[in-house]
């Protein structure tokens, strides 16, 4: 198993980059989280994930070691592939999937394209004890956080503001202070929109 990779940064794309060491080139499948997390320094250190199939060995790089771990308890869930949950962090970043699945937000999980209903209920299902274990979440402040981004997403809404671009600025506003009152995310978001 190849645990990280550290060496230069030869080429970069949105889905992939390429890191040499020791004079290999290793071609390593990225997220959108991290193409955006990746500087365009020539020395760069990705944590990886190796999938071996019988016809591919596939190398994953994550910017962090928590992104990672996301990465493989999505594929620990059933009918969730590497392509999936590569998808999954280039539309939400590591803590978005987090604390969708610990609040059991289904819609949010569901907007990834790709991602069905029955998929997300899934995901949520597999994985929801897990992930409120091992980070130590509680469920009680997920909800209503859940609550205010609903409340503040609605009145978007009405405003005539496209779900799509209010719920990313929602996002960012409430992973900046969580504890937010619904009208200040809403001021906040109105900003930004």
């Amino acid at each position: 198993m190849i645990h990280h990779l550290k060496g230069k940064l030869v080429e970069k794309s949105p889905t992939y980059v390429v890191v040499e060491c020791g004079g290999v080139g290793y071609f390593l499948n990225i997220s959108l989280h991290t193409f955006s997390q990746l500087k365009n320094e020539e020395s760069t250190h990705l944590f990886t994930h190796l999938q071996v199939k019988e016809d591919a060995h596939t190398l994953f790089g994550f910017v962090t070691k928590a992104e990672r771990e996301i990465f493989r308890l999505l594929l620990s869930v059933s009918g969730i592939g590497a392509s999936t949950a590569r998808t999954m962090l280039s539309s939400l970043n590591p803590n978005q999937v987090k604390e969708a699945i610990a609040g059991g937000d289904v819609a949010t999980i569901q907007g990834v394209k790709g991602i069905g209903a029955k998929t997300a209920q899934r995901v949520i299902l597999d994985l929801k004890d897990k992930i409120l274990k091992v980070y130590d979440m509680d469920e009680v402040s997920l909800q209503s956080n859940n609550t205010t981004k609903d409340e503040a997403l609605s009145a978007l809404d009405v405003l005539g503001f496209a779900r799509r671009q209010s719920e990313k600025v929602v996002d960012r506003v409430l992973a900046q202070d969580s504890a937010m009152s619904v009208e200040a995310v809403i001021k906040q978001a109105l900003k930004n929109l």
